[in-house]
Order: structure tokens, then C-alpha cells, then sequence
């Protein structure tokens, strides 16, 4: 049969170029990705053959073989896993169907992935990473089963286009076949593959080996020797969450933690532990240090592997934490499972459940000591996920009071950058505050600047600094901290026990009339007008109503094409101000000049900038500034 030629997606196209050209070092890695797809296809074989013992024709002895050979220039990766059919080699060799495509190859066209190829296998795309080191790839592929009986020659020049033609192979499994670039032969070499597979796939399960030539003694002449050809394991195969902690170095950790989460950095934390009593697990578990570049994508993969008696039964186990937490990478092995569970069983499985527990305190109790301990670290780590922690509030009731603790946040009374906790805040409220108070912004500077805080800054209170897109709602569904109630400096009436309640209710009465205008020619536009006890050098702003989304959230919503639901919008009124002063003499004198009513306008169109919204008409509002500006400049 003839070989059929296919064209590449347009996406793997650009993806094939930019590696072959813009990828220049750290060419190493594509022997781990190439293994690591070898040993994800053993796990599934495995797995698999659980249920179905026709997967295990040729036996269970699972390796991965590493074929060098020097005269026809080609390296080989074999492995005996599940292998391949002809849709699933055209799906998996020709297309790239990942959210994060588009990114990654503005990346490649960068300098980040240039200094930092590690991200290749975040990405999915690790398998690409073989033309870096080879002119021609040629994939020969044999699907696990009784039924697949025919096998699958794959192969490429990265010009564009793959061929696909039936081939012979006696056993399962897949050989990746590396023609060689005249640049890249040292990887025919054996201590070249020595040192990749120690560095980057020491932990794989499954033997990683190589026939390699040995001298020894000649049986027939003591004088000579022979050489012997013998196959020897290149990985140490430990698994490495089953040892001491005192048996393992930090590098054996760092190493590991790269090998199961493709990320180029340390961890930012070790959490190994192994728990006895009722339900008996092993866990090592890592916070990273750098957030992934698809954390926020909605198929991004949450939880740790989960291995039961040394067998991988899910790459990621998403029931094993909550999604607050799914920065957390790391593997789980417990002998209370059987073998043959289920993603729809795990899901109400009380050993599950009980991990799960105990697993999301670890990580907690850790957050904590790095927090005490470690507080720049803790910071850095913070600016990191912090945003993703924050969504533990929200959706765990039980632990959020644990979770408060670990949030941080500016204040008007840090340095710019420097973040305070919710128990240094308490530590520092003024002896008769009430409340805690703060303020959504999209940065500091905005925050700092907005006429929400005069009276704040007036009295010295200090106020939180929030710049989350969702901070409102999060901080509305905690409530409260330590007894004290949580208070928007965008919301609702304030009351910071300030002045004489008679002098209050005298320039209620003074400015009652006055406002009633107000409020008579904004009726459609808010529910009431009132004297501001949140202004000190403004004239207006408009307040959400207590229960209300805040501005920023509802235009996040508005965004996002989402109905947002119609507040009780208040206008607040500084009667201390010059203008509304100069408002009420003219109220006094002529009660239907028509200025008040312009001038009202005016002021609630000046209360949306304020918020970071446009005016109503700006056309308008600009035309009835600068009549104003003309009326009073002398000209």
C-alpha cells in the first residue's frame, strides 16, 4: 500500500518552524518528553489492562529501550505501552488541540521559551520537540488488544506535510526513530544519554534501558579481553514519595518536582508526609514558585497524581483537593483503593474524602509556617497565587476563617508594594473603629486618589487596599474577621462617629430642599440624595448600596456580557463644599433657576468619572462645561 501524505494543521506548522529555528539550546529535553510519552503510554497499558487481559499479549515486563545507532545515524525510543491506532497517530502527530496554542507560539517567537524550553512540555506539545535534534521523525505504532493486529509506520520531514502507511510490527507499543541532524549526533553517545535520562527522568517507573558494550576477561586468554554486549537500566526507578525524607536531597525533590510538573523553577515548598490510622496514604506535594501560564484556563488539569499499590490510576486526580489549591502539584499513593477505580467513583469515595482532608490542612498548615517563617518568601509566593487562594474563601465556608489569615493586602498605611495581614490591621484600628474597612481599585494609585478616602485620610484611618477584579465579592462572602465586620469605602452610609448629631440633623435640615431637587431631577437615575459623610474635598460620589455589587465588579460582569442586577444607586452630597454651598444661596434666591438643575446634572456625570465611568452624554457634558468655563472667565 502506498504511503498517504497529509498536510500539518496550520498550528503545528509554525509550531514545527519556530522550534527548529528559534529553539538553539537546551536541545536536551526532547529525550525527556519523548520518554515521559513513553511512560504515559505504559502507565495506560497497564492500566488498562487491568480489565483487559488481551493487552498484555507479549507479557507485563515494562520498559522503555533506548537504540543508538551510530552507522545509520538514528536514535530510537521503544516502549511496550498502549500504543496506537491510525486515527489516534493522525490526532495526537498532526494536530494540536490545546487551549494555549496561540500562546505558546507567541512565546516561541519571544525570548521567554528561549531561556526557559521547559515550557514545551506545558504546553503538550513535547513531541514536536524532536525535530530540534532531527531532520526526519518516523513514528512505528502497534495498539494494545487482541483486535489491533495491524500496525502504523508515522513519519515526517518537518516540510509541512506527514505520511501515514501500514507497517509490520509483532508487538505492542510505539518506536520513535530520531534521523539525526549532523549537529545533534552526540546524543548517539552513551554517556550523553546517561546524563539526560539522570537529570530528567531518574524518577520514571518503568526501566529505562540501553544495550551497551562491555570488556571482560577472555575465558580462553587471561591476557585478552572481549567485548559483550548487555542491556543496563539507565533510571534508579525509586519512587521517591515512598522513601525518608531523610533519605531524599533537595536536588532528588527539585528534580522530581520538575519531572512531574515540566516547570523549569525550584518549588516553592516541600510538603512529604505519610499518614497512618484509619486511612493510610503517602504524599509528596509541592507549591511551585512560578503560576503556570494556564492556571485560569478552564481545562487546566487540577490534582495529584494518584497511584494504589504502585500502579498510576489517574495523572491527575482532581477530587484529591479542592480547585482553590489546584497551583498544587505532586503524587498520592494509597492501598486502600482498589485497583480499578473510577473517576465517577472517587468522586463520593470516603477514603478519597478523608485524603482530601487531610491533604488541603497539610497545605494550609504549610502556607501557614512559610507565612510565620519565611515572610518574603511567603510574599513572592503570594503575588504568585494568591488570587487563586482568595477563590478558597468563596467556595469552602468551613475553612475560611483559615484562609483569611493567609491573605495580603496594601493599605493607606503601607509602602507602596509592602502588604499587611487582617490581623496587623486589627492590631492597628483606631481604639473606637468598628469596622474594617476597604477599597476595590484596579491599582494603588487609583485607589489613593479617589475621593471615597477623604475622610479617611482626615481622620487617620486606615484603609484596605483591594485590586482583584473579584476582591469585593470575596471579601462580602467572608464577612467578617476576628468579630470585626468588613466595610466598602464605595459603600453603603457611612458612620465613623464623627461631629454632634444635633449639628447633623440642622444641616439636614438646612440642605433637605436642596437635595429634593436633586433628587427630583436624577429620580431615574438613583434611588436617593443625601449629605455625605465620606467626603472632605469633593463635591459627589456615588455610593453602592450596602448589598450591591461595587462598580468595578459590576463593569468586570458587564464585560463578560453578563446582566447585571440594578442597585440602589445613592448620590452623596459634601455640604461643606464651595459649590453646593454656592447651590443652596441660589436655591434660597431663586428656587427655578434653571442652573440648578444644569448644575446637578453636571455633578452626576462628575460622581461616573469619579468611579472610572464616562459621563452620561459626553458630548453634552463637555459643551455644558465649557459654557460654564465661558460664563465665569471674564472673557
Amino acid at each position: 500500500m502506498t504511503a498517504q501524505k497529509h498536510p500539518f494543521k496550520a498550528e503545528v506548522n509554525k509550531i514545527l518552524e519556530l522550534m527548529i529555528h528559534s529553539l538553539y539550546s537546551h536541545k536536551d529535553i526532547f529525550l525527556r518528553e519523548l520518554l515521559s510519552n513513553a511512560s504515559d503510554a505504559i502507565d495506560k497499558a497497564r492500566y488498562q489492562s487491568l480489565t483487559d487481559n488481551s493487552l498484555l499479549e507479549g507479557g507485563d515486563d515494562w520498559k522503555i529501550e533506548l537504540i543508538a545507532d551510530k552507522e545509520a545515524g538514528t536514535l530510537t525510543v521503544r516502549d511496550n505501552g498502549i500504543g496506537m491506532t491510525r486515527d489516534e497517530a493522525a490526532e495526537a502527530l498532526g494536530t494540536i488541540a490545546h487551549s494555549g496554542t496561540r500562546e505558546f507560539m507567541k512565546m516561541l517567537e519571544s525570548r521567554e521559551v528561549k531561556d526557559n524550553p521547559e515550557l514545551i512540555g506545558q504546553f503538550g506539545v513535547g513531541f514536536y520537540s524532536a525535530f530540534m535534534v532531527a531532520d526526519q521523525v518516523s513514528v512505528l505504532t502497534r495498539k494494545a488488544g487482541a483486535a489491533a493486529d495491524q500496525a502504523l509506520l508515522w513519519q515526517s520531514d518537518a516540510d509541512g506535510s506527514y505520511s501515514m502507511d501500514v507497517a509490520d510490527k509483532p508487538a505492542r507499543g510505539t518506536d520513535v526513530i530520531l534521523r539525526l541532524k549532523d549537529d545533534a549526533k552526540q546524543y548517539l553517545e552513551e554517556w550523553e544519554l546517561r546524563k539526560i535520562v539522570k537529570q530528567y527522568s531518574d524518577f520514571i517507573e518503568y526501566p529505562i534501558v540501553m544495550n551497551v558494550s562491555r570488556s571482560k576477561p577472555d575465558p580462553d586468554d587471561a591476557e585478552k579481553t572481549i567485548s559483550e554486549t548487555v542491556e543496563e537500566t539507565l533510571n534508579s526507578r525509586k519512587a521517591i514519595w515512598l522513601k525518608d525524607k531523610t533519605e531524599i536531597s533537595s536536588e532528588e525533590y527539585n528534580e522530581f518536582y520538575k519531572h512531574i510538573s515540566h516547570d523549569f523553577s525550584d518549588p516553592a515548598r516541600i510538603i512529604h508526609y505519610r499518614a497512618e490510622g484509619t486511612t493510610e496514604f503517602s504524599a509528596l506535594l509541592y507549591l511551585p514558585s512560578k503560576r503556570p501560564y494556564d492556571i485560569f484556563y478552564q481545562d487546566y488539569k487540577i490534582g495529584p497524581t494518584l497511584y494504589v499499590r504502585r500502579v498510576q490510576i489517574m495523572d491527575h486526580c482532581e477530587a484529591m483537593l479542592p480547585t482553590w489549591l489546584r497551583f498544587v502539584r505532586g503524587v498520592v499513593e494509597s492501598s486502600d483503593l482498589p485497583l480499578n477505580v473510577s473517576r465517577e467513583m472517587l468522586q463520593d469515595n470516603q477514603v478519597v474524602n478523608r485524603i482530601k482532608k487531610s491533604l488541603t490542612k497539610k497545605v494550609l498548615d504549610s502556607l501557614a509556617d512559610m507565612k510565620k517563617d519565611e515572610p518574603e518568601a511567603y510574599a513572592t509566593f503570594y503575588a504568585e497565587f494568591g488570587r487563586i487562594l482568595k477563590e478558597g474563601i468563596h467556595h469552602d465556608f468551613e475553612r475560611r476563617e483559615t484562609i483569611a489569615e493567609l491573605l495580603l493586602f496594601e493599605s493607606t498605611a503601607t509602602e507602596v508594594g509592602q502588604k499587611t495581614t487582617l490581623a496587623e490591621y486589627i492590631e492597628r484600628m483606631q481604639p473606637e473603629q468598628k469596622e474594617i474597612y476597604y477599597i476595590t481599585a484596579s491599582d494603588r494609585a487609583s485607589a489613593e486618589a479617589s475621593p471615597y478616602l477623604e475622610v479617611f485620610r482626615a481622620k487617620n484611618i486606615e484603609v484596605l487596599i483591594m485590586t482583584d477584579d473579584f476582591d469585593d465579592i470575596i471579601i462580602s462572602g467572608l464577612g467578617a474577621y476576628k468579630e470585626k465586620d468588613f466595610q466598602s469605602a464605595l459603600k453603603g452610609d457611612l458612620d465613623l462617629g464623627d461631629g454632634d448629631k444635633d449639628e447633623k440633623e440642622e444641616k439636614k435640615k438646612a440642605f433637605s430642599d436642596l437635595l429634593g431637587l436633586m433628587q427630583d431631577e436624577l429620580k431615574d437615575l438613583v434611588s436617593e440624595v443625601r449629605l455625605s459623610g465620606r467626603l472632605k474635598d469633593s463635591a459627589v460620589c456615588l455610593v453602592a448600596g450596602e448589598h450591591d455589587l461595587d462598580p468595578k465588579m459590576a463593569r468586570m460582569f458587564q464585560a463578560m456580557g453578563q446582566e447585571v442586577p440594578k442597585g440602589q444607586r445613592v448620590l452623596e452630597v459634601n455640604p461643606d463644599h464651595e459649590l453646593i454651598g454656592r447651590m443652596k444661596e441660589l436655591f434660597s434666591q431663586t428656587p427655578d433657576s434653571p442652573r440648578l438643575k444644569e448644575y446637578t446634572g453636571l455633578l452626576y456625570d462628575q460622581a461616573l468619572l469619579l468611579e472610572g465611568e464616562a459621563p452620561r452624554n459626553p458630548a453634552a457634558f463637555a459643551r455644558s462645561l465649557a459654557k460654564l468655563m465661558a460664563e465665569h472667565s471674564g472673557i
